[in-house]
């Protein structure tokens, strides 16, 4: 039988909330994204409230790091399971906002029912209600008098027995007093274990990632400055969503204070949203970037003083990780890079973030972009990179499957190849005859209006500055900044009186990016009747659709939109093939617009 690794032990709610209070004990600060909704936190609360069980937390301390002098050292604790229960718990009971998935600050108020003894979410219609406390953290403010709370509930409803709601707020104040599950691993597990141990545990639920946990083993070390490294990632974050956080981020004086804040306060006037990334996006890619790996377990291997050659833990090592990292994020910040690097991303026709179908896709652009300026690439060179590369990683779906594979193999080729011998290996390889013949427009086969083929198709008509579909002067790239309509050149309700599946008529290369009036003013008609009224409307008859008057006008718009010849005859029985061979016409399209970068 394996020896047991750990200690199971049991902690008060209150003692629990004075070891962070302390620092003994390390969690994501509140300024991090909290995932909860409000009934689950209400749920969790009444386990505890009716003394049920709510499940282990998981704690680690840092393992033994060998000092210079040659003696070791045992960091704080690092909660690596239950960081959500934890923090919906201070949230509700001590009252401490939380910033939610989109960076609003907002307060979780769970209200209580003395005489049901009943937990709720608290809404207007509870607050309108005396039978009500309408926030229970009220009850656990150390400066509320409970004699006090009881007869002013009492006041407000007349009737009730004082003793019996003394008892229930009594019991309710009572949770802080229930014990929670504790296990506490071992501090000479090493980091592999650690991991394992994490990955399993973190199977169900709301799973944390390798870079909540390097998270965690940043903001615990204060002495290389990880607590200011930790905000500041998270300050930048929040900045890149919600600009107005600029204040709240000032007024923290220490911060502002230090070396972090001048490179995040050009974001106050930042409202481009096309790169917000979030603190995994930032580990990742000033990780991948400074250390040339791409594993983020490696990151928290690291940052505990792993020496990888002989498995022990060095105190020069953690001292060296952090500078790195530190560095990694100071250049992810930095106003010129950023913005340099979204430049070119647009010069590849990007211009909205709705175009963007795969974050790590975009993360890895940046690490070349800034790996290829450490090499001393030539700017203009370096943009050719960022864009060939970020294209081809879209259609090939490169980071898609398992991204941290794919990141750490392309950094390391590229640390040992080149860029020009290493980049241009990998194009001839998955960018052959057969994909943009064959392949790409068999992939093309899907109703996906996100697919990243379609996306890639977008950009090069915004690349190639062409019309929206049946416009004369305004441009795709126009329309689609301003969130246009996706036209069903064989209108959608005209396959469906024949019978067509949703699957069938939302096909992409039945989509074209167009103005709203013109979607409109076409409506259900199959293409024969509205392309033979287009061909009117050139030769002087009515204007229906557009500004389009002139044939040769027309038939430009319709080549730019990879249109088949002979539309304006087809059918119903004429839509496979003709989706069939426009799909060959967007992927020849795409494959000029590749070229031409």
């Amino acid at each position: 039988m394996a020896n047991m690794r750990y200690s199971v032990t049991q902690a008060a709610v209150g003692t629990l909330f004075t070891w962070i209070e302390s620092g003994d004990i390390a969690i994501p600060e509140i300024q991090r994204p909290f995932v909860w909704d409000a009934v689950k936190v209400r749920n969790l609360l009444d386990s505890l409230f009716q003394g049920f069980p709510v499940g282990y937390l998981i704690t680690w301390r840092n393992p033994d790091v060998k000092l210079k002098d040659g003696t070791v050292s045992a960091g704080r604790r690092i909660l690596i399971d239950g960081q959500q229960r934890v923090t919906a718990l201070m949230a509700a009971l001590l009252g401490r906002e939380v910033i939610n998935k989109s960076y609003k600050r907002v307060r979780l108020r769970i209200a209580f029912h003395p005489g049901r003894r009943q937990f709720e979410v608290s809404n207007s219609a509870i607050q309108k209600d005396a039978a009500w406390i309408p926030d229970i953290a009220a009850v656990f403010d150390p400066q509320t008098s409970l004699f006090d709370l009881v007869n002013a509930y009492c006041d407000r409803n007349p009737g009730t027995s004082r003793d019996e709601v003394f008892r229930s707020i009594e019991a309710l104040r009572g949770i802080t007093a229930n014990q929670i599950g504790l296990i506490e691993l071992d501090h000479d597990l090493d980091i592999e274990t650690v991991t394992e141990i994490f990955i399993r545990v973190n199977s169900e639920g709301v799973p944390l990632s390798q870079a909540d946990f390097a998270m965690s083993k940043i903001a615990v070390n204060e002495t290389y400055g990880g607590n200011m490294l930790r905000k500041a990632i998270d300050y930048f974050c929040h900045l890149a969503v919600a600009p107005e956080f600029f204040d709240t981020v000032q007024a923290d004086r220490e911060f502002a204070r230090g070396e972090f804040f001048p490179h995040l306060s050009w974001l106050r006037q930042e409202n481009d949203d096309l790169y917000d990334p979030s603190y995994t996006d930032m580990l990742r890619v000033a990780f991948t970037s400074e250390f040339r790996r791409g594993r983020l377990e490696e990151l928290v291997a690291l940052l505990s003083g792993r020496n990888f050659e002989t498995r022990q833990y060095e105190e020069a090592i953690v001292e060296e990780s952090f500078a790195k990292l530190k560095n990694g994020i100071l250049r992810f910040m930095n106003e010129t890079h950023f913005k340099r690097f979204l430049m070119i991303i647009r010069s590849a026709g990007f211009v909205d973030s709705s175009m963007i179908s795969s974050q790590n896709t975009l993360n890895f652009a940046y690490i070349l972009y800034l790996t290829l300026r450490d090499a001393r690439i030539p700017d203009a060179d370096i943009e050719r990179y960022v864009r060939r590369w970020f294209i081809m990683s879209i259609l090939t779906g490169r980071y898609s499957g398992a991204p941290e594979t794919a990141i750490d193999y392309d950094i390391r080729q590229i640390q040992e190849q080149g860029i020009a011998t290493y980049a241009e290996n990998v194009i001839h390889a998955e960018l052959s005859d057969t994909f943009w013949e064959s392949l790409l427009p068999q992939l093309m086969t899907t109703s996906v209006a996100s697919s990243p083929y379609f996306r890639v198709f977008q950009a090069a008509q915004v690349k190639m500055n062409d019309r929206g579909f049946l416009s004369q002067d305004i441009s795709v790239r126009d329309l689609i900044e301003v969130k246009s309509d996706l036209h069903h050149i064989f209108p959608r309700h005209f396959l469906k009186s024949h019978g067509m599946s949703r699957g069938q008529y939302n096909q992409i290369a039945n989509y074209a990016v167009t103005q709203s009036e013109i979607n409109i003013a076409i409506g259900s008609k199959e293409p024969g009747v509205y392309f033979r009224e287009l061909r009117e409307q050139c030769q002087g008859g009515p204007r229906r659709y557009g500004n389009i008057t002139d044939l040769d006008m027309l038939r430009e718009n319709l080549r730019a939109h990879c249109i088949p010849e002979g539309v304006e005859e087809m059918t119903v029985e004429d839509y496979p093939a003709f989706l069939a061979e426009r799909r060959k016409l967007m992927a020849r399209k795409i494959r000029r617009y590749f070229e031409s970068l």
